[in-house]
This record gives structure tokens, sequence and C-alpha cells, in this order.
């Protein structure tokens, strides 16, 4: 009887030992929560305006399908959404999402309330001003390199980046006319370049030149 109840003990402590080295059935493993953390840091809010003013909010990739015919992001349910280019007007990347279903947050949950510059702007880049294909203008200031000619849209900063909206993609086919008002930055740089130069040759004078010795010149007499 000894023998039977240790061998007993001892197959129910195996079973035990071998079950408590698997993982629990509702726990996460480490790869799906690195894969988790990995998506949460790669994707982005954003909320996508299209041209019959609907619009609709999820996560969007670093590239979220610029090059290709469809733009692609994660809705907040986590189904794949895929939306023709040609539909959408603007790709706001924001810092929330509306927090109710109803009220002014519907009706502009980007808070675009203002879309052009009432002051010149102070940040460095160029000054850009558009039309839209449906007839709406907006400013942004663009990155002063290679991206306004190259790419299938253009990044913008807001005119004013304390609202929801941070950065503003504009598709390349939904803009109607581009104008460039003003380069920013540009002349202060080269002021502080000037004032820089000066302020080294008050710290180290170049000390003059000395004048050349003078050359003896033989005169032979006839």
């Amino acid at each position: 009887m000894a023998n039977q109840y240790i061998n007993t003990t001892l197959s129910a402590w195996l079973y035990f030992v071998a079950h408590l080295s698997q993982p629990f059935p509702f726990a996460a493993s480490p790869r799906r929560m690195r894969q988790s953390r990995a998506m949460a840091s790669v994707r982005k809010p954003v909320i996508v305006r299209k041209f019959s003013r609907d619009w609709c909010a999820g996560y969007a990739g670093a590239t979220f399908g610029q090059d290709t015919a469809e733009l692609e992001i994660l809705d907040l349910n986590g189904k794949v959404l895929r939306i023709g280019w040609e539909q959408v007007k603007w790709v706001c990347y924001v810092r929330d999402f509306p927090a109710s279903s109803q009220g002014s947050d519907q009706a502009n949950p980007e808070r675009l309330l203002h879309k052009r510059f009432s002051i010149r702007p102070r940040t460095a880049g160029l000054w850009l001003r558009m039309t839209l294909t449906d007839g709406e203008e907006l400013e942004g200031l663009a990155a002063n390199d290679r991206s306004l000619v190259e790419g299938a849209g253009l990044l913008l900063t807001p005119p004013d980046t304390r609202s929801n909206t941070q950065r503003i993609y504009v598709p390349r086919q939904a803009i109607q006319s581009l104008q460039v008002v003003s380069l920013i930055g540009a002349a202060a740089r080269r002021r502080a370049d000037v004032a820089s130069r000066e302020k080294e040759q008050e710290l180290f004078p170049q000390e003059p030149e000395p004048a050349p010795a003078p050359v003896p010149v033989e005169i032979q007499k006839p």
C-alpha cells in the first residue's frame, strides 16, 4: 500500500510539473507580445478624408501604400481597409480619435480650424499654398528636399500644430494647383552665417601680411 501511494503521488507530481512548464491558454506568448508592440510602434493614428466628405479612422504604416493604387490602413476593429487614392482628399496624422459619436468631432475629427497661415511661419521649410481638385485651399510647410518632386504626395506641417492634426499627407492627384509662397529660414541662416564669420574675425584677427622686401637692381654704367 505504501509503495502504491508513493507511485501515485509521484505520478501526480510529475503530471503537475509537466503541465506547469506549459504556457497558460490565456497568457499571451512573448512572440505575440513582440508583434503587438511592433505593430503599435510602426503604425500611427490617422484620419482619412474622402472627397465625398466621408472619413474613416485607423492606423497607417510609414508608407501606407503610397506607391500602390490603394491606400491601406488598419481600422479600429482590426480590419484592413483599402481605399482608392482617387477618393482620398488627405490623410491626417492625429493625436487622438473622436471621443464621441456625435458633436463637432464627427464633422471635423481632424480639427483643422486654420487651413491658412495668419502670420508668417517661423519654422524652416517651404511655405506652400495649394488648391485641391474640389476647390478647397490649403497651406502648409513642406521640407525643402527631393520629396517635393518625388513620391506620390506631399507631407505638410499644418498652420496650427496645436490642433489634433500633426501632419497632413496630400496625394498629388488631389492637387489642382500648387504655389510656393516663400522659403522660410534661408535668410535667417544667411544672416547667422554672416554674423558668425564677423565674430570669428573679431576673435581671430588676421595679421597683415608683411610688405615684400625690395629687390636690388643693378644699373650698369656705359
